[in-house]
């Protein structure tokens, strides 16, 4: 699993970097993102958002230091967002096309399709939809895992994002 989330954020970070300065702002509250593979496996987890974090995490996302995209073409109709890219991702370079539709307030679909140089070509589909408000105990930027695994991913640019790491809540804090 860890290897399919990992190869599933690779692909993703070459997409979803390529356009995220076009992408209009979710609606806050709670997401579910539901990932399809070409083998069949899915992989569904659940975000809280705000507009503050969710502009962050796409800043985050689109200004990455180990990648260069050398094209960006956006198309914009209607409810659809296409994005073609060419990017550098750990140096290696990666070709997307990623067709987004839908309602960034209630619901929306990715269709990608990549190619990264040295590895065959893979698609993913990824359907999200918007639940409600996010729960109690969620914060923004909370990333609920499939495994019940809660890290929050603004936090884990400051390092204190997932248990067990050094500043997060119940992590062995240093002598003083």
């Amino acid at each position: 699993m860890r290897r399919v989330a990992a190869a599933l954020l690779l692909v993703l970070a070459g997409a979803v970097a390529a356009a995220a300065a076009e992408f209009p702002p979710r609606k806050a509250g709670l997401w579910e993102l539901k990932t399809t593979t070409p083998d069949g496996r899915t992989m569904t987890i659940q975000q809280c958002v705000d507009a503050q974090t969710d502009q962050a995490m796409q800043a985050n996302v689109g200004s990455s230091p180990q990648q260069n995209c050398s094209k960006r073409d956006v198309q914009k109709s209607g409810n659809s967002v296409t994005v073609d890219s060419v990017c550098t991702i750990a140096g290696k370079t990666m070709t997307s096309h990623a067709v987004i539709t839908g309602s960034f307030d209630s619901g929306y679909a990715m269709a990608i399709t990549s190619q990264m140089q040295g590895v065959p070509p893979r698609s993913t589909n990824i359907v999200t939809k918007w639940l409600g408000a996010c729960a109690a105990d969620q914060k923004p930027g909370d990333m609920i895992m499939p495994n019940g695994m809660k890290m929050n991913l603004l936090d884990m640019r400051r390092g204190q994002g997932m248990p067990g790491a050094p500043g997060a809540p119940g992590a062995a804090q240093p002598p003083r």
